[in-house]
């Protein structure tokens, strides 16, 4: 399989995820599927199939950072493509994570469909603005499980 093919490939693999928690957030399916962090593995066995014949490449990189040396193994498309499948995977574990932690709080499918875009594109403006967003829902969190032992309570 061609290097091109296997880039896209780690993007098509994740996107139906990532369009099910943006599309159907509260789609009980969503949750049952988002709930496993399994759906990582199809953008890092991408990874892997471009990265273990480069290992050679990659170990140097790895265990003795340097610019220099990231700079020379990005230069090979096939090193490219594997980062950017690592990549991918992260950014859906981490959209996993926002997901499963933004309906935990109750936040707005409207509010978070915005964020999770963002987190796609760009994860490391992504997560802050969640974690931003995320502050405001602490005391609705918090409350909650107060409320339904309150309740509870009543009722007994």
């Amino acid at each position: 399989m061609s290097t091109e093919i296997l880039f896209d490939l780690s993007f098509y693999l994740a996107f139906p995820f990532w369009a099910l928690m943006i599309l159907a957030p509260t789609w009980s399916v969503t949750r049952r599927v988002a709930a496993s962090p399994l759906i990582v593995l199809p953008s890092l066995a991408v990874n892997l199939v471009l990265m273990v014949p480069l290992i050679a490449d990659f170990w140097p990189v790895v265990t003795s950072p340097s610019l220099a040396g990231l700079r020379a193994l990005v230069g090979s498309p096939p090193a490219l493509a594997a980062l950017w499948a690592q990549i991918i995977a992260w950014d859906l574990f981490l959209g996993r994570w926002i997901y499963l932690d933004s309906r935990e709080r109750g936040v707005h499918p409207l509010l978070m469909g915005p964020v999770m875009v963002l987190t796609i594109l760009l994860s490391p403006i992504g997560l802050p603005v969640y974690l931003l967003l995320r502050l405001a829902y602490r005391e609705n969190s918090g409350a909650e499980p107060a409320s339904r032992e309150a309740q509870g309570r009543t009722m007994a």
